[in-house]
């Protein structure tokens, strides 16, 4: 199996410090394989976050694209556009249709960035939609039934020919990530060589 590298894109007002970004970079770091992950700090309008997925897609080649929340809605046009396998985590479904009470201004939760969501950011994550994809082996979807940001149904109608895992109870930041990243791994062509020794509760 083809070894994929590793985009993880993260969601809106989130960073590469939060906590899924962590951990990855911590496990990457672990196994050797650092260089095979990349996690831009994205940009928060639709247009320039998405130059920058492009900027790194050329030079990674063909990754994986890992989504969460924001960040999920984006990998689906991406992997769409580039034929790409994805795996999504509590992702956004049609985000251009929940902003209408969020304009306004905005705090980064992690860098501290204040901007304005406006109608522009609207308008380019509408252009950024695409039909549900339809290939379960180039498409995980992982969801938690309690995420308080995202209703789970949505994305569970919306991704249901994807390889769908859904799990009681969680949170938007998916619970328990970390125990979850060898099936990450594995989807990615890593050989379980380079990561069953490791003990993946250690890095929650």
């Amino acid at each position: 199996m083809t070894v994929s590298p590793l985009l993880y894109i993260h969601g809106l007002n989130s960073s590469p410090a939060s906590s899924k970004a962590r951990i990855l970079q911590a496990v990457m770091q672990r196994i050797g394989l650092a260089g095979q992950l990349r996690i831009p700090a994205l940009h928060h309008h639709p247009r320039q976050a998405i130059a920058q997925l492009q900027q790194a897609i050329a030079e990674l080649g063909r990754p994986l694209l890992v989504g969460s929340s924001l960040g999920g809605y984006y990998a689906t046009f991406l992997a769409r556009q580039h034929d790409l396998p994805m795996l999504l985590i509590n992702p956004a479904v049609l985000p251009h249709r929940r902003f209408a009470g969020y304009l306004g201004e905005q705090c980064n939760h992690y860098t501290g960035e204040r901007w304005w969501l406006d109608e522009t950011h609207v308008q380019a994550l509408a252009e950024l939609e695409v039909p549900p994809p339809e290939a379960p082996a180039r498409c995980q979807v992982w969801l938690q039934t309690a995420d308080e940001t995202l209703d789970y149904r949505e994305a569970e109608r919306y991704y249901r020919a994807c390889a769908l895992t859904i799990e009681a109870g969680g949170e938007h930041g998916f619970a328990g990530f970390a125990l979850h990243v060898p099936r990450l791994l594995a989807f990615a062509g890593i050989a379980a060589e380079h990561w069953r020794h490791l003990d993946f509760s250690a890095f929650n």
